[in-house]
């Protein structure tokens, strides 16, 4: 069996600044679940990454980036399930801290690595990984176009770049689209858009799959590819959640979100206009 590749930085010397983004006065979904006490995978849940392994043919030799991995769950359970060497990368060095902390000392540790930096700017050398994956907050805070072709840069000719992706489902104004986007914290694009950005960043031979309707991993009375603040967390939950969203956002801060939720919830209940799709496909030999 070939020893898996080491993956190096792009450039010697001392990497380039950080980009600083204002953080909004209100915080997203996306941010509101990862102050929840206990971690929750995903959307699609192991199922949906065990489907991924499965199409992409995954084996012990190879190396996988996991992009906008957060707390780092899906890029442990293919580590600890496949006996991959899995990179999770993500531009939150305090999840990045926190999937560092969680699983050092665990059986698959050794297999484990984690970053943080910008999506559109991986520290990677070209063609490095086997299969790189970009999870739902691929585009949340760059242009999804630069994210996939950084993507497709560090995969290895005829390697797999997998999207696990919010699509648009239903007819939203543009102005409601962006509501849900600042509410959601990731930036949901139609289907074909999304096969679009990859065809352009030399992916091809694409294959999809719709995952809109698997049940949620941590909470099984919901189905959807992405359940509103209310139905995922129970009052308990909620309140341990807000807590700590006020020590960083203050009373506004959490108002806000309450109103927001109660607002978008009103939004995403009216007409589906949300679903999940699995996109997937090679990295053209160049």
């Amino acid at each position: 069996m070939a020893a898996p590749r080491k993956p190096e930085a792009s450039s010697p010397g001392p990497p380039p600044p950080r980009r600083t983004t204002a953080r909004s006065a209100t915080p997203s979904v996306l941010e509101l679940v990862r102050l929840s006490t206990e971690p929750v995978f995903p959307p699609g849940g192991e199922a949906l990454y065990r489907q991924i392994a499965l199409q992409t043919e995954l084996s012990r030799d190879q190396v996988v980036l996991d992009a906008a991995c957060g707390r780092g769950l899906s890029t442990e359970f293919l580590a600890a399930s496949y006996g991959v060497e899995t990179h999770g990368f993500d531009p939150d060095p305090a999840l990045v801290e926190e999937a560092e902390r969680r699983t050092r000392g665990t059986a698959h540790a050794d297999l484990l690595h984690f970053q943080d930096g910008d999506l559109d700017n991986l520290p990677y050398q070209d063609g490095i990984f086997d299969l790189a994956i970009g999870e739902v907050g691929l585009a949340s805070s760059v242009h999804p176009a630069q994210a996939i072709r950084e993507l497709t840069r560090v995969t290895r000719p005829m390697g797999w770049v997998v999207l696990v992706q919010l699509i648009w489902t239903g007819d939203v104004d543009e102005a409601r689209r962006e509501i849900l986007v600042e509410y959601l914290g990731a930036r949901p694009l139609l289907l074909v858009e999304w096969k679009q950005l990859l065809r352009q960043a030399g992916v091809v031979d694409l294959h999809v799959e719709d995952w809109s309707d698997h049940a949620s991993p941590s909470r099984a009375t919901t189905v959807g590819p992405f359940h509103d603040f209310a139905q995922m967390f129970s009052v308990r939950e909620k309140f341990a959640i807000l807590r700590r969203a006020f020590r960083r956002w203050g009373w506004r801060g959490v108002r806000g979100a309450i109103v927001r939720e109660q607002e978008v919830h009103r939004l995403l209940t009216r007409q589906r206009v949300l679903g999940l799709s699995l996109i997937w496909g090679t990295r053209w030999s160049s």
